[in-house]
């Protein structure tokens, strides 16, 4: 059998915006100086002999080519209604599999319990994904089997496991431990395919009939999406070809047998998972709104549902509610000419109760409203609009609707676009929110002698017909005492906010959410808006591939844009048979740096903001947008600073 050993090294290609992995590559391997030979029955023989498996902090990009490290204890510090996560690398050091594979391995979770009998479950509290790169970048976290599945191990490659604690606003604090169990095994191919049960049978007839109904009816149709329909379904018979249940038909193996409990306790590797929750509890509303865009058109293209109908509204509904938990605020987006942009968050109109139940959930920290009809309905514009404002006004939660009208406008007309629509809904609601995106003044109308001074002149241009001025990143640059002339701007005794935002700038070393940039530099992106005391954050969208006509066809990123720009998560059809949306790392590295704030606002809380500024600078994690720490543990440093002197 093939020794890993024998294996030629090779430094890995760097990130495709050039961060590289966040704790570089290593030349020094985690290998057995007596490796095994010959042939290897994996029931009998330690799976340390044939598994290296270490730990990564969530911070790190870890891909194929990553090289073994020593396996260590894994330690987490959480509060309560926060998520904290950690990585799980597995590289085979030999073969024992057939069909191209190293070796199969089996993973197990128990449930995480404390000594007084409080426990977080395995399949709700805790959760398993697996990392799949994107363009040879980690990146899409795709579901795993809970609480035991099994993966398939690739002779030279890393594969990686996103292990998820979400630990319940309600939870008893305290100290938790469980394990994980990974054990290398035979093949699944002959007993699977040998008695498939009921739930095995339908999903390959799932998986046939999506098939059928992607190549049936392409009969009058474009070329090119025939072509690509084609494609699509090529994938997901390929899919059903190699899934485990047709296995023996491309393996040589001979059938397996589940190993024994006592085997399993003998020849696994058991890794021990501590966790400490400690009394502090997130608050349910984010107390920087994250406000991000999901384009509705992408929907509709990509999911063939037509504008307005009862499929239409349920995917958006699924999009909203999934992309809740990561306390951001999503709101819909379908652009205009001129980028003009109609924005909102409920696609139901005010007095619908699916919209009192979307702007009432604590989760949702700020609202779009449209300045227009979403679905034609008769109305006029300005009727809806007054109707939508009349109703809005009456509740509570009108504190966190805002108008998101036109997309960084550049000359003289767009600006005074949006002077001309504000005033439409300032004439029905004196007291609503405008908020507008941009990284210059009017050039066709410059208001001051260069393009910065222009650009600090806005907030005064643009008043009283905007209330949030959300400005580029990429504009201040790493000069940070620029954001104090935009904060000296900013008129907040009147209610006015000054945010941020990034897109396709600014770029590396900067904090952004580009694919192939540092773990870190993805989490900075809010370390940013805390040290510089932006009130909100806006991303322009999430879901924003190149057009597609069929769930399941490759992810295209847009041309002209960083890979990864636009694009935080991706349809669950491209990966499996799965409806739900898969993360990426860099949505959950988005999740991990607004919960940061939520520590560095209770430590700001008791000490006041300089020394929370401090604490980020004390600890190396962050200084500036060009100096912040590429390693994780400044991150743990300053949690643990937090709780040991913020805890009851």
């Amino acid at each position: 059998m093939e020794n890993s050993g024998d294996h030629q090294e090779t430094v890995p290609v760097e990130g495709v915006a050039g961060g590289g992995t966040a704790y570089g590559w290593s030349d020094t391997g985690v290998n057995d100086p007596r490796p095994l030979r010959g042939a290897i029955d994996p029931t009998k023989v330690s799976s340390l002999e044939l598994l290296n498996v270490w730990c990564m902090p969530n911070s790190a990009n870890v891909g194929p080519q990553d090289m073994p490290r020593e396996l260590e204890p894994i330690s987490l510090l959480a509060a309560r209604n926060e998520r904290e996560s950690i990585q799980i690398a597995i590289r085979p050091k030999v073969s024992w599999g057939g069909s191209g594979i190293a070796g199969t391995v089996q993973v197990q979770c128990t449930d995480l319990c404390s000594p007084c009998g409080a426990r977080l479950v395995v399949g709700q509290s805790l959760t398993l994904r697996r990392v799949v790169p994107v363009l040879g970048v980690p990146d899409a976290l795709v579901p795993l089997d809970m609480p035991v599945c099994q993966l398939n191990l690739f002779p030279g490659e890393t594969t990686v496991i996103w292990i998820s604690v979400d630990v319940p606003s309600e939870q008893t604090p305290g100290h938790y431990e469980g394990e994980i169990i990974i054990s290398s095994t035979k093949s699944e191919a002959e007993s699977t395919s040998q008695s498939l049960t009921k739930v095995e049978k339908h999903q390959l007839y799932r998986e046939l009939r999506d098939c059928l109904d992607v190549v049936e009816p392409l009969e009058g149709r474009p070329s090119e999406e025939v072509v690509e329909r084609v494609k699509s379904a090529t994938s997901s018979l390929r899919r059903v070809l190699l899934s485990p249940s047709l296995a023996d038909f491309f393996s040589d193996n001979g059938p397996i047998d589940m190993m024994e409990e006592d085997a399993v306790s003998s020849l696994s590797i058991r890794l021990k998972i501590s966790l400490t929750v400690w009394d502090f509890v997130l608050p349910v509303t984010p107390s920087v709104p994250a406000v991000i865009g999901i384009s509705d058109t992408v929907i509709e293209d990509r999911f063939g549902v037509e504008h307005g109908t009862n499929e239409w509204f349920e995917l958006l509904d699924q999009h909203f509610k999934w992309l809740l938990q990561y306390r951001i605020s999503p709101y819909f987006c379908r652009w205009g000419n001129g980028m003009r942009v109609l924005t909102y968050t409920s696609p139901w109109p005010a007095d619908h109760p699916k919209s009192d139940e979307y702007f009432s959930d604590p989760r949702l920290a700020a609202y779009a409203v449209p300045n227009g009809p979403i679905v034609p309905c008769g109305d006029t514009a300005k009727d809806y609009l007054r109707r939508e404002v009349e109703i809005l006004r009456t509740k509570n939660h009108w504190k966190k609707a805002y108008f998101y009208l036109w997309d960084e406008p550049l000359n003289i007309e767009q600006y005074n676009g949006i002077r001309s629509m504000a005033s439409e809904i300032h004439a029905y609601a004196p007291d609503a929110r405008i908020l507008t995106t941009y990284y210059c003044g009017p050039s066709d109308a410059p208001l001051a002698s260069n393009n910065f001074e222009a650009f600090l002149k806005v907030p005064e241009f643009l008043r009283p017909h905007t209330q949030i001025y959300c400005t580029s990143e990429w504009v201040i640059g790493n000069r940070e005492d620029l954001a104090k002339d935009i904060i000296a701007e900013i008129q907040t005794e009147n209610g006015e906010e000054w945010w941020t935002y990034v897109c396709l700038g600014p770029g590396d070393p900067h904090p952004n959410w580009h694919l192939g940039m540092r773990g870190t530099q993805h989490r900075a992106v809010m370390w940013r808006v805390w040290k510089e005391g932006g009130t909100g954050f806006l991303y322009w969208g999430a879901n924003c591939y190149e057009k597609a006509t069929v769930p399941s066809a490759e992810i295209k990123f847009r041309r002209g844009l960083p890979p990864g720009d636009g694009v935080l998560f991706y349809p669950g059809q491209v990966f499996s048979s799965s409806q739900q949306p898969v993360a990426s790392l860099r949505l959950e590295r988005l999740l991990s740096g607004l919960q940061d704030i939520e520590y560095l606002k209770l430590y700001a809380s008791r000490f006041g903001r300089d020394e929370s500024l401090n604490l980020l600078e004390k600890t190396g994690m962050y200084q500036g947008p060009e100096r912040y720490t590429s390693e994780h543990t400044p991150i743990d440093i300053m949690r643990g600073e937090v709780y040991r002197t913020c805890r009851s």
